[in-house]
């Protein structure tokens, strides 16, 4: 049903991509509206994570720099029969991750400096965990896909608008009138689509990332303390880029006092109320796969002050 919803839902993205090409240029400019809309599909189809990583100002690093981290990744990946993704650190003290490829072969997980000073290793582990779901049910790519279509979107509304404002077409179609609503419409429309797949997901990522660490109450945790935290310390490179707010595991963006129905993101007391009746249900337990792991310092270099974490300092 998740994927019938995502098929459904990118559809109606495609049929208001077409929809606004139309009120622009009649059936000529629905088709090339289309044009552009499946050329964006496949650009985001081999190159989405590169470019996502690449605005998030993302930095690969190695087991040389992060062995703990690393040997962390490569764990849970063995456990939710993934191969190993590439790691990248984010140079922010927001506390965030997400994960990105377009499928489990060309994968890459990416978590900021401020979730590991901020979170434990179980909770760290965690988080780890619930991207790596995203990567097994391909969320990334139909993520991506998705935020590339709506970024289509919007640019068409804005083109829809000077359109309207220095006298484009104005025939039967409805004119400066259909251009206004088109503008006003079409972006939020294209907002709810993609909110709508993100919020699904988040849920079917957090049950299967707490199956696959086996401690749904360290994930539990782990997503309390990046709420608390991301709304108080600001991520430039998301603020910058927000049609990426929805790939990571917490929304990354201020603008958290907006209604629920505009939020990328399902309202995180939810989410950890359903990881607690989860551990209720008998889903709490299992034995780390990184336990056994001896202490090593992380070797990356900081964003900026003292890194009190438990990663050690850099």
């Amino acid at each position: 049903m998740g994927n019938l919803r995502t098929f459904i839902l990118m559809a109606a993205m495609t049929a208001l991509v077409m929809g606004m090409g139309y009120l622009l240029g009649g059936t000529g400019g629905a088709v090339i509206a289309l044009v552009i809309a499946g050329a964006g599909n496949m650009w985001a189809w081999w190159n989405s994570d590169k470019a996502v990583l690449r605005q998030q100002g993302a930095m690969l690093v190695t087991r040389q720099q992060a062995p703990e981290l690393i040997d962390m990744v490569a764990g849970l990946a063995q456990r939710a029969n993934l191969p190993m993704p590439k790691v990248y650190v984010l140079q922010t003290d927001q506390p965030n991750a997400f994960a990105t490829g377009r499928n489990p072969q060309n994968a890459a997980v990416a978590v900021t400096q401020g979730i590991m000073r901020v979170l434990d290793r179980d909770e760290l582990a965690g988080v780890i965990a619930h991207e790596l779901a995203h990567i097994k049910h391909r969320d990334t790519l139909t993520m991506t896909v998705t935020a590339t279509m709506a970024g289509a979107i919007a640019m068409l509304g804005n083109m829809l608008m000077f359109s309207g404002l220095f006298g484009g077409r104005n025939d039967n179609r409805g004119g400066g009138l259909a251009a206004i609503l088109a503008m006003v419409f079409a972006p939020i429309a294209a907002g709810l689509v993609q909110m709508a797949i993100s919020r699904t997901r988040e849920y079917e990522a957090d049950r299967t990332g707490a199956q696959i660490c086996g401690q749904p109450l360290a994930l539990a945790g782990a997503l309390a303390k990046i709420s608390r935290a991301a709304g108080q310390v600001v991520n430039i490179p998301a603020e910058r880029n927000p049609a990426s707010a929805s790939m990571f595991i917490v929304n990354p963006l201020h603008a958290l006092r907006m209604d629920r129905l505009f939020a990328t993101h399902p309202a995180t007391e939810d989410r950890i109320a359903r990881l607690r009746e989860m551990a209720g249900r008998g889903g709490q337990g299992g034995s780390a796969p990184w336990a056994d792991a001896q202490p090593v310092r992380s070797r990356i270099p900081p964003s900026g002050g003292p890194d009190s974490g438990p990663w050690g300092k850099g």
